[in-house]
């Protein structure tokens, strides 16, 4: 486990590394995710190239991003170090027209929407998300990646550093797995279809957002809620807003106006900014804007329906 491919760059803005990386990470035990001692942040990533282990250690004193890979991707994820940290994220023509909105800006003055250009990396997870409690989700993808995927190469063997499944695999899985893992048939069957068709899935990444859109959405299973959660990571999408969320929308409405919204009022409340209205519930989760949370917590479910879904 010597050395692997380095890069160190140095982004124009003061760049909030740590920040634009959580978006990937899938609940605090994420397996495919850590972030060590030292402050540096590890993901095993599948990349067209083959997998790959890729930390990522921010330097603001220096003001650069020092980042380290191995594996046969190695030099695929140093490439997409600036795209994954936000440097091609243009808020230019984003007005925050609403007194909140600027003091979450002022709060996040470096805020930046990052994209990995790698949709199965953030469709899988998606999918076991839907419909279900985070709680029951994050439990079942550590459960799919450590029965399922494999250790990420080189020093993330050592680190206990996990890779998702590979579309092949995941086409294997029996039924039956899938149960024990708590992931029931119509979310299990979404994600077999989706891996029938992993290669040209990844090539959505490269396509305009609302074409990327349209064709996520043919897929039996993935609905409007689906498809902006892999926009949003896999793209970079600023105009991706995950409708149909237990949260989002009221979240916003709360902070905004002082009313929880449902999915019809957070949809009109965010036309006037259009073609980037995601940035507005970035911009409230990031701020810690949004409503309190009081109430009990919603629990697992306890039955595992088997009608297919679209979210």
């Amino acid at each position: 486990m010597g050395p692997g491919r380095t890069r160190v760059w140095r982004p124009a803005w003061p760049c909030p590394a740590g920040a634009i990386l959580a978006q990937h990470r899938r609940g605090d035990a994420d397996p495919t995710y850590l972030i060590d001692e030292q402050g540096r942040h590890w993901r095993g990533i599948r990349t067209p190239q083959g997998p790959a282990t890729l930390v990522v250690q921010p330097r603001p004193r220096d003001a650069e991003i020092r980042s380290e890979a191995w594996g046969p991707g190695a030099e695929w994820v140093l490439d997409s170090v600036p795209d994954l940290l936000g440097a091609n994220d243009d808020w230019s023509g984003f007005e925050p027209r609403h007194p909140v909105l600027v003091e979450a800006m002022r709060r996040n003055p470096h805020a930046r929407l990052g994209r990995t250009g790698l949709v199965m990396e953030s469709l899988v997870p998606a999918i076991i998300e839907q419909k279900v409690t985070g709680q029951e989700a994050f439990a079942g993808f550590r459960m799919l990646v450590h029965r399922f995927g494999e250790r990420a190469p080189g020093p993330g063997v050592e680190r206990k550093l996990w890779l998702q499944p590979a579309p092949e695999r995941l086409r294997t899985i029996a039924s039956w797995e899938w149960l024990r893992m708590h992931i029931d048939a119509a979310r299990s069957r979404t994600i077999v279809t989706v891996a029938r068709v992993a290669e040209s899935l990844e090539r959505t990444a490269t396509l305009a957002p609302d074409e990327a859109d349209r064709r996520l959405r043919t897929l039996p299973g993935i609905g409007a809620w689906t498809s902006a959660e892999v926009r949003q990571r896999a793209l970079g999408d600023p105009d991706s807003v995950s409708f149909g969320d237990y949260h989002v929308a009221k979240d916003v409405g709360w902070a905004l106006t002082g009313t929880q919204f449902d999915d019809a009022q957070l949809e009109a409340f965010l036309e006037p900014w259009r073609p980037q209205r995601g940035r507005v519930p970035a911009l409230v989760a990031a701020a810690g804007f949004g409503r309190p949370r009081h109430g009990p917590r919603m629990a697992p479910r306890t039955h595992l329906p088997a009608r297919v879904t679209r979210r």
